[in-house]
């Protein structure tokens, strides 16, 4: 057993003990004998219970969490010392009274991931002191009163629990700092409401008065499914009440919204294309608590695997990656042209799969989890341990389907009447009833009556201090102020209503009340036969943009080998379908008034949402530089040219790529990001945006990218393929020791990039594994929890249990191999994560003189 990680020389070694990850089942005696101790830490043990704890009177901080508490330890009440207590991760479902009572002092109290339903009323003991509280990952379904008690409290989590309704009381005062409530079934507020944070919650409760509070019934509903599958023919039949056929030619390009009303259900229907260009922008606009229609062409449909991933399992597979909790009603089509036995051959084919596909997944979960907590260091995988027991919890809800005749209005009318007997079960969408201030319906009201007069343009873009002014006209909104305006913007764009996005910078001030133009605005360059609409530019956009008719030829060359558009050719590009659809006049607004600087609405969305990445060739990095050094001014030359946008979903060649890369060698550090059930569509192509951003030596293609960092390349493949999706890294092998620092240090660098893009995907399973380095042999070392700082071994060698051969650990896992002399420790290179995945190198500095690619 190890021992306790504390340094005894040191004098704080009797106030602090770390017996954490020791597989512990009670308490050392030597540990319950320091009647000195403050500090103790038996997180990732087998603890059950805490004997003799109460010795240790001096205890200001205990750390019990991920063990095997089913009851709640009393001898607690004796450690009226306790300022941090955390017995998160265990299966407590009852505190008892009168713990809390004797611990005056506490600040800081984790009680997360257990089965509570309830917490003492003793609790508010702790009202003087207690300023952190976690009770998210329970079961509560109503808010514990006693937390109203706790006047100094400044961090709340509820995340995770059943609850409806928040009281009134909790926002009143002025301590409460930070306060989470994502994943409850909250109808007042609504979720949409406390997303906002705690400035947007109580301006909610000031606007509501009780008797005049309004109940909205939304159901955002999603039509999904292959090209072709009549989602847009049952669409506008549901909303119509009757048959209506729609025409191939009309088919949607994009995605088209509209909404309409069963009874006092108001349903926001978003109608996605199916074509496979197309879903690069899907995956922006698919939410969690919406109803999923999958509209199935049975009459298409064969009862074969290849059929059922096509129509069927492309869709369910990537549901079940990007909302794990959806709602799905299967909706079968085209019955009319089947035969009544072949349709229910095919209904139940394609339920059969479905189930199946659900259980592979169950199964391959519990796989995963069943072999890390087989491992012998399980302690080394709990973060990994603990998403995956997350993932297990989440699954779809598939309904039956429904076969509809869409030339028959009865069959419409049953399934419309199938549609509300689903929405109207709480047990399947809890989240469907919302109480919201008048003031909200009234704003609602108002912002859609602008949108439909005729002093509002089609696209129905509009500035946000306008729209304040045009409304502050209105008798009942005259005291309307910009704040609750905006608070009433984020709640609409939540509910999908409008759309407003204000975190980014150069669209903050711009509403767009017809969500559908933000649609066509993405399909101008993530459409169909893109290739097509740059042939067809006319002569006359093209004078107007200053071009020949040579330079579009080059233009569909360069989009066709390379995948990049210079910005010339994307502003042609764009007042040519703009003006095709009639809508010329939005082109300098949607561009930029610059045509050839400048960054329109466009390209802040695109790269936004990482559909294209900016190639800037006015600066470069000087190559003579003597240093570059993070933090500080990086020095660069300037030289005149174009700018150039890369669309990665175009990309087709990969030549160029394994040319400069030379091709792999044995002795490479290689690595693979393991992902189930798949790689989500558009995964790869996002990941290059957001890699390329931040390595701006890059060359890349359809499923590989080399990236250079300091004349060092990394090269990453994608293999998609069923039971086997990875990405596979490759860098050189350093030749000497102190590159072994940096070789890991880029690619544990890129690892996190990956890492931070998975976790978008709430279903998707991702691990890292080193492949064993004897040729031929199938073993791999699976990576351990990632801690931040890139560490991820102490050991000096690895045997693969498979052929018994050793390694260096360096070459399998991040580690610097030992010198002879070791020489003072250096501070370990960190890495900072954002939200887009960009990467800061730690105290190091990289010196540079040229840029070439070399195997040292």
């Amino acid at each position: 057993m190890a021992q306790p990680r504390a340094c005894q020389e040191q004098e704080d070694t009797l106030h602090e003990v770390n017996l954490s990850t020791q597989r512990l089942r009670v308490l050392p005696p030597s540990v319950l004998s320091n009647s000195t101790l403050e500090s103790l830490d038996l997180d990732r043990n087998k603890l059950r219970s805490i004997t003799g704890i109460s010795k240790l009177c001096n205890l200001k901080k205990l750390i019990l969490s991920k063990n095997e508490f089913v009851n709640f330890p009393n001898e607690i009440q004796s450690l009226v010392c306790l300022e941090r207590l955390e017995l998160n991760q265990n299966q407590i479902r009852i505190i008892p009274e009168g713990v809390f009572s004797h611990l005056p002092r506490l600040k800081h109290l984790r009680l997360n991931n257990n089965r509570l339903c309830a917490l003492p009323r003793d609790l508010a003991a702790c009202g003087g002191s207690l300023q952190y509280l976690n009770i998210s990952n329970n079961l509560f379904r109503t808010f514990p009163q006693p937390v109203l008690q706790l006047a100094h409290l400044q961090e709340l989590h509820v995340q995770n629990n059943a609850l409806r309704q928040l009281p009134r009381e909790l926002f009143q005062g002025q301590s409460l700092k930070m306060f989470k409530a994502s994943g409850n079934p909250l109808r007042e507020p609504p979720s949409e409401v406390c997303a906002g944070g705690i400035r947007q919650i109580r301006n909610y409760f000031n606007h509501l008065q009780h008797g005049l509070a309004q109940e909205d019934k939304r159901v955002k509903t999603m039509f999904l499914g292959a090209s072709l599958a009549g989602k847009s023919t049952i669409c506008r039949s549901l909303k119509q009440g009757q048959s209506k056929l729609v025409p191939k030619e009309d088919r949607t390009v994009g995605i088209e919204i509209s909404e309409f009303q069963i009874e006092d259900f108001t349903f926001l229907f978003w109608d996605f294309a199916g074509q496979l260009e197309y879903y690069m922008t899907h995956h922006v606009f698919i939410t969690p608590q919406a109803l999923v229609i999958l509209v199935i062409n049975l009459h298409m449909y064969q009862t074969n695997d290849k059929t059922f991933k096509e129509l069927v399992g492309f869709w369910i597979n990537n549901l079940s990656m990007r909302v794990p909790n959806s709602v799905v009603l299967p909706v079968g089509t085209h019955v009319d042209c089947c035969q009544e036995q072949e349709a229910a051959e095919k209904t139940h084919d394609i339920m059969a799969r479905i189930t199946a596909m659900l259980a592979e997944r169950k199964s391959n979960l519990a796989h995963f989890i069943d072999n890390l907590e087989g491992s012998e260091e399980p302690k080394f995988y709990v973060d990994q341990w603990e998403r995956l027991k997350e993932m297990e919890s989440c699954t779809l809800t598939i309904l039956n389907l429904v076969a509809v005749n869409c030339t028959d209005h009865r069959d419409i009318r049953e399934l419309e009447a199938t549609i509300l007997k689903h929405v109207k079960n709480e047990e399947l969408f809890p989240e469907v009833v919302r109480v919201l201030p008048p003031i909200y319906r009234q704003v609602e009201a108002a912002i859609v009556d602008i949108a439909e007069s005729e002093e509002t343009a089609e696209h129905g873009m509009i500035d946000l201090q306008y729209l304040l002014s045009k409304l502050s006209q209105r008798k009942n909104l005259a005291s309307l102020s910009r704040e609750l305006l905006q608070d009433i913007l984020r709640y609409l764009h939540r509910v999908g209503l409008v759309v407003w996005y204000e975190e980014i910078k150069h669209l903050e001030s711009t509403v767009f009340l017809q969500p559908a133009f933000l649609i066509t605005m993405f399909k101008l360059l993530v459409r169909h036969h893109l290739v097509q609409q740059l042939e067809s530019i006319s002569v006359e956009t093209l004078i107007g943009e200053h071009a020949t008719i040579r330079d579009r030829a080059n233009w569909v060359w360069t989009f066709k080998s390379k995948a990049m558009l210079c910005h010339q050719a994307v502003r042609a590009l764009v007042k040519h379908q703009l003006c095709s659809e009639g809508m010329w006049d939005v082109f300098e607004e949607i561009m930029g008034h610059r045509p050839h600087r400048g960054r329109g609405k466009l390209f802040s969305l695109l790269q936004h949402f990482e559909l294209c990445l900016e190639v800037k060739n006015t600066e470069a990095l000087n190559p003579q530089a003597r240093e570059f050094v993070p933090g500080k001014p990086w020095e660069t030359t300037r030289s005149q040219g174009k700018s150039w946008y890369l669309f990665p979903t175009y990309l087709n060649q990969t030549e160029e790529v394994s040319e400069v890369w030379g091709g792999d060698h044995p002795e490479d550090l290689h690595v693979r990001a393991y992902f189930s059930p798949e790689i989500p569509e558009g995964f790869f192509q996002r990941f290059l945006v957001k890699a390329c951003s931040f390595y701006s030596t890059h060359w890349v293609a359809k499923v590989t990218c080399l990236l250079v960092c300091n004349g060092k390349p990394l090269l990453i493949k994608e293999n998609n393929q069923r039971a086997y999706s990875y990405l596979e890294l490759r860098s050189r092998k350093p030749s000497e020791r102190t590159g072994f620092q940096f070789a890991w240090d880029f690619l544990v660098a890129v690892v996190l990039i990956i890492q931070k893009l998975a976790e978008e995907w709430p279903g998707l399973h991702m691990c890292v594994k080193s492949p064993c380095r004897t040729d031929g042999c199938p073993a791999e070392l699976l990576w351990p929890d990632m801690d931040g700082t890139g560490a991820t071994t102490k050991e000096d060698v690895k045997t693969c249990g498979t052929c018994g051969h050793r390694f260096g650990a360096e070459l399998l896992l991040p580690k610097v191999p030992r010198p002879l002399e070791e020489p003072p420790a250096q501070p370990s290179a960190h890495y900072y994560m954002t939200s887009y995945g960009t990467t800061t190198f730690g105290p190091s500095s990289i010196q540079v003189t040229q840029q070439n690619i070399s195997s040292e």
